[in-house]
């Protein structure tokens, strides 16, 4: 059996609907890569002619603002593919993406999945419904920032961050994000939310320990957000 076949994206992904053949065909035509953390697995106006399959680890999507800070658009986990929207648009991507721990990622060419895409039906069908999904996360982020304000979006993203990616043993949220990334998540500056974190700190809601983040009342954080 191929490690494709195996794989967590297989299960998770537009990959699911290929057949042992085109598995094989993959895992014949796939490189795997060791992104060690804070790299780049791809830059914004980048060419990366292919997908890159997220085998382990998360990463954070970012654009830069004209104010030139990062913006981060989204956390990518392990069972996602990276590059979808820009192989079919055959344009160089609009995000970049960084390592925000150790990861383990496979790159298949644009060649090959194109040729899945055209001889698969489910499989480009499963390609169309992840580009939505990701047009209506890009929409909800849109309303969200618009009309929500920087402590609510606080309070959605410590309870995002906590359901998507789960706690260390010590209760504390298992990504942990710096200030600033914390910051360019939510869409203010890196004093502000260090401020809203400490006021969070202060009424019971979370608990700072260093530089790592704990919940303590998540029906709270719920309630303003």
């Amino acid at each position: 059996m191929s490690k494709c076949e195996q794989c967590i994206v297989r299960e998770f992904s537009s990959l699911k609907a290929l057949n042992k053949d085109e598995l094989l065909k993959l895992a014949n035509c796939k490189t795997s890569y060791t992104i060690k953390k804070g790299e780049p697995i791809f830059e914004e106006g980048e060419n990366i002619n292919g997908i890159f399959c997220i085998k382990d680890g998360v990463c954070k999507l970012t654009k830069l603002s004209a104010n030139g800070k990062d913006q981060i658009v989204k956390l990518v986990k392990p069972g996602e593919l990276l590059g979808q929207r820009s192989m079919i648009s055959d344009e160089p991507t609009n995000l970049s993406a960084v390592a925000l721990e150790d990861m383990q990622v496979c790159f298949v060419p644009r060649k090959e999945v194109i040729g899945f895409f055209n001889l698969n039906n489910d499989f480009s069908m499963n390609v169309m419904k992840t580009i939505c999904g990701d047009l209506r996360e890009a929409d909800d982020l849109m309303v969200s920032m618009a009309q929500k304000t920087v402590k609510e979006r606080l309070a959605q993203t410590l309870i995002y961050l906590e359901e998507t990616f789960g706690n260390n043993a010590d209760r504390t949220l298992k990504i942990q994000l710096s200030r600033e990334e914390l910051a360019g998540m939510i869409g203010t500056a890196t004093e502000s939310c260090i401020r809203l974190l400490s006021e969070f700190n202060k009424n019971g809601w979370i608990e700072l320990i260093g530089k790592k983040i704990a919940i303590k009342d998540k029906t709270k954080l719920k309630r303003i957000s």
